[in-house]
């Protein structure tokens, strides 16, 4: 089995008169996509996600709980995403990266649209409104109220789509919360994390 890749990224909120999600354009592809990206050598993933979250939108970032982990095939490997509940600073401090086209702030409903991959779809339908909670909003109707932190999801586990490959169905969505503690994420070394997923993903059940 190849190892697979880690990567780490945010659901992204802005606070305001109206808390909108951050999606941004991918240079290359010219997806809309959630904003995420690969392990530097040495970096936990929760390090990484505040960093790519950084450059990839140029807005500095609070980064609160670990949200849920989302498992996709990119190019024939297994790629495993760490998300984290971020907030963002009101203003743009930084230029963006050069892989990054723009960045654009939206109300889930249009976040959720405007994602180009059916997998991020999905996963934002599922996480989106629990960031909404954390922050102190509703996703659909009733008064802001104050809630918990939420825990990350937990999904069925499912064939895994590739890039561009379109699901529909929540019920199709290939996330999964992976049995780490958030200890683990924020401490753990990547060689590390790897042995760990290697264990899980040999362990995992096949459709």
């Amino acid at each position: 089995m190849r190892t697979p890749v880690l990567a780490a990224g945010g659901i992204v909120l802005r606070r305001g008169n109206e808390p909108l999600f951050a999606v941004v354009r991918m240079r290359k592809r010219n997806d809309w996509v959630l904003p995420k990206g690969k392990l530097d050598h040495g970096e936990t993933p929760r390090v990484a996600a505040e960093r790519e979250v950084l450059e990839e939108t140029g807005h500095v970032v609070a980064v609160h709980e670990f949200i849920g982990t989302l498992v996709y095939d990119s190019g024939g490997r297994s790629k495993v995403v760490h998300f984290w509940r971020m907030e963002a600073e009101a203003e743009q401090t930084l230029p963006l990266m050069k892989d990054i086209r723009a960045v654009d702030w939206l109300r889930l409903d249009e976040a959720i649209a405007r994602l180009s991959r059916g997998y991020e779809q999905a996963f934002l339908t599922q996480v989106g409104p629990l960031v909404l909670e954390a922050a102190g909003h509703v996703a659909f109707g009733g008064t802001a109220a104050t809630a918990p932190a939420p825990h990350p999801p937990r999904c069925p586990t499912s064939p895994l789509p590739t890039e561009g490959e379109t699901v529909t169905d929540l019920a199709e969505a290939p996330s999964l919360a992976l049995e780490l503690p958030s200890e683990v994420l924020e401490t753990e070394p990547p060689l590390s994390m790897l042995q760990r997923l290697r264990r899980w993903l040999r362990g995992a059940p096949r459709s």
